[in-house]
């Protein structure tokens, strides 16, 4: 076993319970059952002679996967992890045969308006599902998550008499119920939907990945490409968190796998304890910003938005890749102030072995990217991708897939996947209510004429709240919540929908590197033995362009490739630039000029963010103020050479 397996088998061990082996079993069977029944339902194939209809689909989807939420996660974190309480057998029997119910009446529920008024036995299976929905949010999203839900469940209740903003109509106890339990917008709406149809292919293909040993090739790969240049040890956490962040969409994941061998590797080149952290925790969080899966919240987004999940990879490249050429540059400048060298090429592994022995982790990339760019089979492209990867990787041994690893990918995959569904689903009481009570329609009128129609004061009301809000919820949820009353108030005043939603996206993410919650910080700092604050605002300092990016895309589209060709290449080579002057005065070091003083690092600053302020006034100004920065640091240079 290696160091990644040690870890990722750690950190599971401390969320997870030790499950017997016929209990194992009974999770693969579950899981297994829940994997065909999405395939029949992907592929469009007959179950039986029968097809699943929509509603009666995602009910089975939480018959099969909420019920393993109480028998893996303990209801408590001093909890035994070998001892299964009596009440979470109850707990997962009550949701199998209550979401089982109204699979088997999903027909009546649509056909006979259930939603408005259903049988007693309906009512109150309707009842239990949703407590246990919340209980299960609670195990696997945490308490402030839940308690948001909780919240938000019985919102439709008390709506008339919220303040003015949040002011909506309001219905009885019953038909609450009846609504969040069998209506399509609540328990069963669109991140349950989404669920059922793309996320649960790409995660099953990225949970593939995981277990046919990805991890080690990507970091392998990074070595070969960067471990032997300046500050190579920080480049190759970068690249490799990078593509392993953008294949499991989990920042703290991320973290403990890539960073358990990139962490010691940069404190032993020479780096401090909280700065390796902090470039751990920084390339980590980047990662669920890079195509091509980015979690599940890109999923949810393609399906608020009605658009091609292609669609929302493509607009979010550029700024992915602006963000790593921020902090790339900031590494590069901190390795050459500091003196930092790479390894020595030959202690690099080959980049010639890395792909002979890791080949088809790529060729599975480019069949999904095939499949979903040129093919649009976006619900079918990572079912398909997953088969090659399963099947290449027989060809060697190290990676070949022995029935004890089918067992332990298809269980591991039952986990995934339950702790998913139950967020999710309980994230749709929340667009449930907000729909119910007529509040989701109503809100954005209000906070627009709350602002006056300033863009610019939304736009900060929704980053802050953002911010706030990915604190204490999961960055789906956070998603969620504000792209129904936030989002539709940014759009109304004239701001393209997608670069909105990734504004949104964005905002939420920036909590995992800023203090005082930082998880994706405080997670490296505990690798790196590190201060945890310390770890966090070295985190903020090299993850800057993530506080600035979500303006400069939003005020222009073209960085989310809305627009002309030459729109969106003017747009990213004066950002890109605008990014590397930002880099360079933040760590001190120009390009070509070296280590330069405090007035000019101010000053490119300054020129750096005129030039990605998408205005072509700025962009000029900016321009100016470079050649004139450049110019005297130059003279400065040359006499002191004198």
């Amino acid at each position: 076993m290696n160091v990644i397996e040690k870890v990722v088998e750690q950190e599971q061990l401390g969320r997870h319970r030790r499950l017997p082996l016929p209990l194992t079993w009974v999770m693969a069977l579950s899981c297994s059952i829940t994997l065909v029944s999405a395939i029949l339902y992907n592929f469009h194939l007959p179950f039986f002679g029968m097809s699943f209809s929509g509603t009666g689909y995602l009910y089975f989807l939480i018959a099969f996967l909420v019920p393993g939420v109480f028998l893996v996660f303990p209801e408590r974190k001093t909890a035994s992890r070998d001892r299964i309480p009596w009440y979470d057998f109850l707990l997962a029997a009550g949701v199998f045969v209550s979401a089982l119910y109204f699979f088997y009446f999903n027909m009546d529920i649509m056909t006979q308006g259930w939603e408005v008024s259903a049988p007693m036995t309906a009512r109150i299976l309707s009842l239990f599902l949703i407590a246990a929905i919340i209980e299960s949010a609670r195990r696997t999203g945490g308490f402030v998550f839940a308690l948001v839900c909780l919240f938000f469940a019985c919102y439709p209740l008390f709506a008339h008499i919220m303040p003015y903003f949040l002011k909506g109509l309001s219905f009885s106890f019953w038909r609450v119920v009846s609504y969040h339990g069998m209506g399509p917008e609540s328990l069963i709406g669109i991140p349950l939907r989404v669920v059922g149809t793309t996320l649960i292919g790409f995660m099953v293909f990225a949970v593939a990945l995981q277990y046919t040993g990805a991890g080690t090739f990507f970091i392998n790969f990074a070595l070969a490409l960067f471990g032997h240049v300046r500050g190579g040890a920080a480049k190759v956490a970068i690249v490799s968190s990078a593509l392993m962040g953008s294949i499991s969409g989990s920042v703290i994941s991320n973290v403990l796998t890539t960073g358990s061998f990139t962490i010691p590797a940069m404190k032993k080149t020479g780096y401090p304890a909280h700065y390796a952290g902090a470039v751990e925790a920084c390339a980590s969080t980047g990662g669920v910003l890079m195509p091509p899966i980015m979690g599940a919240t890109a999923f949810v987004m393609a399906e608020f938005l009605q658009v091609p999940y292609v669609n929302i990879i493509a607009a979010a490249l550029l700024p992915s890749l602006l963000y790593y050429m921020c902090l790339f540059a900031q590494i590069d400048a901190f390795a050459a102030v500091h003196g930092l060298q790479g390894a020595r090429r030959e202690d690099c592994p080959s980049m010639k072995k890395t792909l002979k022995e890791g080949w088809f982790y790529l060729a599975s990339l480019v069949v999904l990217i095939y499949l979903c760019v040129w093919m649009w089979r976006e619900s079918q492209a990572p079912w398909i991708a997953t088969v090659v990867l399963l099947a290449l990787a027989m060809i060697r041994k190290e990676t070949r897939i022995t029935p004890k690893k089918l067992l332990e990918f298809i269980e591991g995959t039952g986990k995934f996947l339950g702790e998913l569904a139950s967020i999710l689903a309980a994230c749709g009481l929340i667009i449930g209510a907000m729909s119910v009570t007529g509040v989701a329609h109503s809100f954005a009128h209000e906070v627009v004429s709350f602002a006056g129609g300033n863009a610019f004061f939304l736009l900060v009301l929704g980053a802050f709240t953002s911010l706030i809000l990915g604190m204490g919820m999961t960055i789906t949820a956070c998603y969620i919540f504000l792209v129904i009353v936030m989002a539709p108030a940014l759009i109304q005043i004239g701001f393209y929908p997608l670069a909105v939603h990734l504004f949104v996206m964005y905002w939420g993410m920036i909590s995992f590197i800023t203090p005082p919650v930082a998880l994706g910080s405080f997670a490296a700092a505990s690798l790196a033995e590190a201060p945890p604050m310390k770890t966090g605002f070295q985190a903020m300092r090299l993850g800057i362009a993530i506080y600035f990016l979500p303006f400069f895309f939003v005020y222009n589209p073209a960085l989310v490739l809305h627009g002309t060709p030459w729109e969106i290449l003017k747009a990213f080579t004066t950002c890109g630039f605008g990014i590397l002057l930002i880099s360079g005065a933040m760590e001190g070091y120009l390009w070509l000029i070296g280590r330069i003083s405090v007035w000019a690092r101010i000053l490119l600053f300054c020129a750096g963010i005129l030039l990605a302020v998408p205005e072509g006034v700025t962009d000029l100004i900016g321009l100016l103020m470079v050649c004139v920065i450049v110019a005297i640091l130059c003279m400065q240079k040359k006499r002191a050479k004198a």
